[in-house]
């Protein structure tokens, strides 16, 4: 409780600063913008570039700049406003101001205490000290800046090539006073060539090795010169050289030396280019040579040490001999299994020296989680220059470990929520390092759904349990390393899961067993394979569905009452509306088998009723095998510059339908049963792309795109809620509410209407607004279809390129607090294109406030 008052107060602190922002903003329109500009100072509203008599710009060259003019929002620099509205010496002018007028000073005393006064006062330097944070000071144009600027233009054109740039900066005053931009004009002159390379190589062996990968150089004859050619050829030369055994290569052996005819009457831009790549520096012996050529290492023994037992105590420890040079040492009996921790080492005895061995085996022993970050060590054998040995020092973290946990959400289902719960977990299950987590949680949710009748604030819950085991190597009856080898890391997954849940639709339970096998082909390849997904979904509280699914019972209860003769009042309640479970049931019951006769539009209305009634209360038993593949380049959070590209293959039923007539399934209505549930029959493909470009420090452009088909066959003619795709909601297409878009143009019939079939599209202009508050501007696009299902409807149906004419497009802009540890979102969504409308009124027709959607979310939609 005490964790849910935090959060309260934290949302209510982000909320009230918002508002006052919201109030500052109205006062800003009359501020002066250069109040705080000096009589002798000017403002700078502008850099401007100009290359060669032509206006640029160059995100580039933009970064250089020393100074550059106050942020703007939409043309507004609000934040520099705000500074404005902020007092010098706050302190003084409230004290003088509690002093100046004798009344207002006793008055003040009489109505409150010394201290309380002194809090005003604290207060007000607050509020000041919040205005100078949040806001932003005038950017004040200085002379040396400008100067250090046009220098740094200037270099930056030298290491492109244009050696003979001249860059002039001026100064141009704005018809507003105290006012001027910089301008910066570039002339760049010809560009500079590399001419023949010429290679001094002093060490034989590194020249071998050189010259088996010279033509993957960087800096090629031909090319124009750049500075980056070079940094990056010395890189990918280091590289090299420490994956190819030269273990004490030093980097800065390597050097260029690029030649430039400096005579311009010559008109010669060609620059003959020598790579020299000297002897290793070693200590001065006393015979004047204090160089050495580099040679090739050997890695002739690896030692692991389990419990970072050094070197020197070595002779007192338990030592385990693997293959002959893998030495495994520990001060007590051994705890893990020595094959288990030679195969997460990527340093083989009899190999030569690399990096990348060494990289690979500090990621493989993080990974297994087991132990803390691995220490690795290299030394020479006895007197040898060439031979080394490895040490490996592991420290194990606890075997065992307890964490509670806590979080606080929102869903499409859920408006608040909160869970606890705690997480345990052991490791080295089985001495090969194996990690079992045990993971237990309760949720209590508040939600406004008119079908749940408990009116206290937590009014639905949902209990889970998540038993996982992680091995980390494929557990499979044959060997795989030759398909997917040690080098990517392969790990097996044994997940077991239960939840439950009460006041939630239909009381789901819902249990679920995974055996997945993880690897990652490269640092931004990963993949997933699902050998074994089963799902077996519960509805417990079928009884539940009309007050769930209000628009069907509507439907139902008003064809029941355009025929109120015919009905056994048995069916109605106190209100003279269908009771339910009871009199919905009946009443359905009495129409399909003859018992009460209506026009045939009505009796197909209430087969609909029926059947989709039917679908959604019906449990489901899914086995499914799948196959995902993820490509994301993201160095980091922080990164938002990247792309991320999922693709996903599911198949559910096949191996049940092979089975079915060798084990003699029972079959009802032409479907087989197992343990009385119809297993669900279909294959599933999903492909999802997100791209992030980062335009500034302060802004960003992120774009999503999402498409998904399920498609029922054999055992089935219809995908299970489960498996099914929505529309809508604070993740999705923020104009509409979770599950109220389509299917098609069919106006969103049901409470929550899902497809088997959907497109999505989402762009988002992020930008910084001030302090900790962020804006957004964004539009979504997409919707659901159904596909080669029994869906009657054909406006739900998708009928190809016709149809997309359906999708519906939601524009809205967004206000996101940063807490540093969460983002708290809150985004309006308008109805831009409503395919649901008539067509002539698609349009804007109800792109108002009064039907906007007001998303409050947690963290990025995407």
């Amino acid at each position: 409780m005490n964790a849910l008052l935090f959060f309260g107060r934290i949302l209510k602190l982000g909320i009230a600063k918002i508002g006052v922002l919201i109030v500052i903003s109205s006062l800003i329109v009359s501020c002066n913008t250069i109040k705080k500009v000096g009589e002798d100072e000017l403002l700078l509203t502008d850099n401007i570039l100009i290359e060669n008599g032509e206006k640029i710009k160059d995100d580039a060259l933009e970064s250089l700049f020393y100074q550059n003019q106050n942020s703007k929002l939409a043309g507004i620099p609000l934040r520099l406003h705000i500074f404005n509205l902020a007092r010098d010496n706050r302190d003084s002018i409230f004290k003088a101001w509690v002093n100046s007028n004798e009344k207002r000073k006793k008055r003040l005393f009489r109505r409150y205490s010394k201290k309380q006064v002194n809090e005003m006062g604290n207060y007000a330097m607050g509020f000041n000290r919040w205005l100078r944070e949040t806001g932003e000071p005038p950017a004040i144009i200085d002379s040396s800046k400008t100067e250090k600027t046009r220098q740094k233009i200037e270099s930056y054109y030298d290491s492109n090539g244009f050696f003979n740039n001249t860059v002039v900066d001026s100064l141009v005053m704005e018809k507003k006073e105290r006012r001027a931009r910089i301008y910066y004009s570039i002339t760049t002159g010809n560009p500079y060539f590399i001419d023949s390379i010429t290679v001094n190589i002093e060490s034989p062996e590194l020249d071998s090795v050189y010259q088996q990968h010279k033509d993957k150089s960087f800096v090629k004859q031909g090319k124009q010169y750049k500075n980056r050619d070079f940094v990056l050829e010395q890189a990918r030369l280091n590289e090299l050289f420490r994956n190819n055994g030269f273990f004490n290569f030093q980097k800065n052996s390597i050097h260029f030396y690029p030649e430039r005819d400096t005579i311009a009457s010559h008109n010669d831009y060609m620059m003959p280019t020598e790579l020299y790549i000297s002897n290793r520096t070693v200590r001065d012996t006393g015979d004047g040579n204090d160089t050495a050529s580099y040679k090739i290492h050997t890695v002739k023994r690896v030692n692991i040490f389990t419990d970072n037992k050094s070197i020197s105590e070595r002779e007192t420890a338990n030592d385990s001999i693997i293959d002959g040079n893998y030495h495994v040492y520990s001060s007590d009996e051994l705890k893990f299994r020595p094959k288990a921790l030679t195969d997460a080492t990527f340093i083989i005895p009899g190999t030569i020296y690399s990096d990348k061995a060494r990289i690979q085996t500090n990621r493989s022993f993080n990974k297994l989680q087991t132990f803390r970050y691995p220490n690795i060590e290299y030394d020479y054998i006895g007197d040898s220059d060439t031979e080394l040995e490895a040490n490996i020092f592991l420290i194990p973290r606890k075997r065992f470990s307890i964490r509670p946990k806590i979080e606080f959400s929102h869903s499409d289902i859920q408006d608040f929520g909160v869970s606890g719960g705690i997480d345990f977990t052991a490791r080295n299950v089985f001495r090969g390092a194996e990690t079992l987590q045990l993971s237990l949680s309760g949720t209590l949710g508040s939600t406004n759904d008119p079908a749940n009748n408990d009116n206290r604030f937590f009014n639905i819950s949902e209990i889970g349990g998540d038993l996982k085991l992680d091995f980390p190597r494929f557990f499979f009856p044959f060997n795989t390393e030759k398909i997917i080898p040690k080098y990517m890391l392969p790990t097996t997954q044994i997940s077991l899961g239960v939840s439950l849940q009460e006041n939630i639709g239909l009381d789901r339970q819902n249990f679920t067993s995974i055996l997945r096998y993880n690897w990652d082909s490269s640092l931004v390849n990963s993949h997933s394979f699902d050998l074994i997904n089963i799902q077996f979904v519960n509805n417990k509280n079928i009884n539940n569905y009309f007050e769930v699914y209000r628009n069907s019972y509507n439907e139902l209860n008003g064809i029941a009452q355009d025929n109120i003769g015919l009905i056994n009042t048995d069916y109605l309640n106190t209100e003279g509306n269908l009771a339910i479970p009871s009199g919905t049931d009946n009443f359905i019951a009495d129409i399909l088998e003859g018992r009460i006769n209506l026009s045939n539009a009505e009796e197909q209305e209430i087969r609909n009723i029926d059947e989709r009634k039917e679908r959604l209360t019906q449990n489901n038993l899914i086995f499914a095998t799948s196959y995902t593949f993820t490509k994301n380049n993201r160095q980091g959070f922080l990164d938002n510059n990247f792309s991320q590209f999922r693709t996903k293959i599911e198949f559910a039923g096949n191996l049940l339908s092979a089975l079915s007539g060798a084990l003699n399934f029972e079959k009802e209505d032409d479907q087989f049963k197992v343990f009385d549930v119809a297993f669900t029959q279909y294959a599933k493909t999903e492909i999802d792309y997100i791209k992030y470009w980062q335009l500034s420090t302060d802004d960003a452009l992120a774009f999503r795109t999402f498409a998904g088909i399920a498609i029922p066959y054999g055992n089935s003619s219809n995908i299970p809620f489960a498996r099914s795709y929505f529309g809508g909601g604070s993740n999705d297409n923020r104009a509409w509410q979770a599950y109220s878009l389509g299917p098609g143009r069919s106006g969103s019939p049901n409470e929550f209407n899902e497809a088997n079939f959907k497109l999505a599209a989402n762009l988002e202009y992020r930008f910084k607004m001030f302090g900790k508050i962020n804006g957004a501007l964004f539009a979504d696009a997409g919707n659901i279809w159904n596909v080669s299902d029994d869906t009657p409807d054909e406006d739900a149906v998708f009928n190809g390129i016709e149809s997309l004419t359906d999708i519906a497009l939601g524009t809205g802009f967004g206000i996101r607090y940063d807490f540093g540890f969460l983002v708290l979102r809150l985004d309006t969504g308008f109805k831009t294109y409503d395919p649901a409308l008539p067509e002539n009124e698609r349009w804007f027709r109800n792109y108002n406030f009064s039907n906007a959607v007001y998303n409050i979310g947690i963290n990025y939609p995407f």
